[in-house]
């Protein structure tokens, strides 16, 4: 997560639009599947050669292609080649640390969005880049591996259940959006035990291990603030524009997903108080436990300071000491020494020290 440039370096000197994979290979191989329907009729088949898509465009249904793995650069040159897209969009589906943008070229809308996942084994915070391309008869979706929150539209689609199936592209646009801007609600759900964890934590016995989790939560959060906060302007970049390839019957649905990525926000920026707060809880209940420590150190000292004049006095060598020579002096002096400890102690327990 700290790694925010890495692997830039390979693109320092090489011309704008130059195809070159920037981020880790996550899938194997890579899979193309295509999924062409409509309000009655489903066509589904992965494929080998994107040229295979090409009659389908030429149907009245919705075509939607899905290329899972981003690491060969041949098959997204070949998809920019066929469709007619930009190559600077190529270069920023290939560079998996981009920063979430939409664009509109007229006859396509580009985005990209992160979508963020907790993963329980690992202990830490997962991070995908997705991009879309919507049309004005295709819609194509780019993600590093197969899997992920795609997979739900796929089973709408297929179940033909709601209105997905009814709507235009439009709204499967909207769809994707908006199953990426919940998907953040589970991690925010996550984040908000782990943070109920460490307050417990704080509230009975804090180690320098909570300070590090506490450090790690606000790293995490800082990344997942640069990641979501692109979202309120691409939703309301789609909301404000005049392109063709948005219709007004989707208007409401992108005013619910901006509402969505609002809460989202909103939930963020709590959390990111939160965490802060701990972190002064934590310095402050250390602080505390200090004063205490020294406060325990400096009665007892405070208590021994007279009793080891008495000590220091009488272990002096001086030959005329009246009690040397007095059978009774050494246990009046241990009895004073006792009193003086017993007196002090008393003491301190008045002014509530103890």
């Amino acid at each position: 997560m700290l790694n925010l440039l890495k692997g830039r370096k390979g693109k320092i000197g090489l011309p704008a639009g130059t195809l070159l994979h920037v981020g880790e290979q996550k899938a194997a191989q890579v899979r193309i599947t295509l999924i062409d329907y409509n309000q009655n009729d489903l066509h589904e088949k992965e494929i080998t050669d994107v040229r295979d898509c090409l009659p389908f465009l030429k149907t009245e249904g919705i075509t939607w292609i899905n290329i899972c793995g981003l690491h060969d650069t041949t098959v997204i040159e070949s998809i920019g080649n066929i469709f007619g897209l930009h190559p600077l969009i190529l270069e920023d589906i290939l560079n998996t640390n981009h920063r979430p943008k939409i664009e509109d070229y007229d006859d396509y809308i580009f985005t990209v969005l992160k979508m963020i996942d907790y993963d329980m084994e690992k202990d830490e915070i997962q991070i995908e880049q997705y991009s879309i391309i919507l049309g004005s008869n295709f819609i194509i979706t780019f993600q590093e591996q197969s899997g992920g929150v795609f997979n739900i539209i796929w089973d709408r689609v297929r179940s033909s259940k709601g209105r997905l199936r009814k709507m235009g592209l439009d709204y499967l646009h909207y769809s994707l959006l908006d199953v990426i801007v919940d998907h953040n609600f589970l991690l925010l759900e996550k984040i908000g035990e782990r943070i109920e964890d460490i307050e417990e934590e704080l509230t009975t016995d804090p180690t320098p291990a909570t300070l590090q989790s506490i450090h790690r939560l606000k790293r995490e959060m800082i990344y997942l603030r640069r990641s979501v906060w692109p979202l309120r302007e691409i939703i309301g970049f789609l909301q404000r524009t005049e392109s063709h390839l948005i219709s007004d019957s989707v208007m409401p649905y992108l005013r619910d997903v901006y509402d969505h990525t609002v809460q989202v926000i909103d939930t963020i920026e709590t959390f990111r108080d939160m965490i802060s707060n701990m972190l002064d809880i934590y310095l402050s209940s250390m602080s505390n436990r200090m004063n205490e420590v020294m406060k325990v150190l400096t009665i007892i000292s405070t208590i021994f300071i007279p009793l080891t004049f008495i000590a220091g006095v009488y272990g002096m060598n001086f030959k005329f000491m009246p009690e040397l020579e007095n059978p009774l002096g050494y246990p009046f002096i241990m009895g004073i020494m006792f009193f003086i400890g017993i007196g002090m102690v008393a003491f301190f327990r008045r002014k509530n020290w103890l």
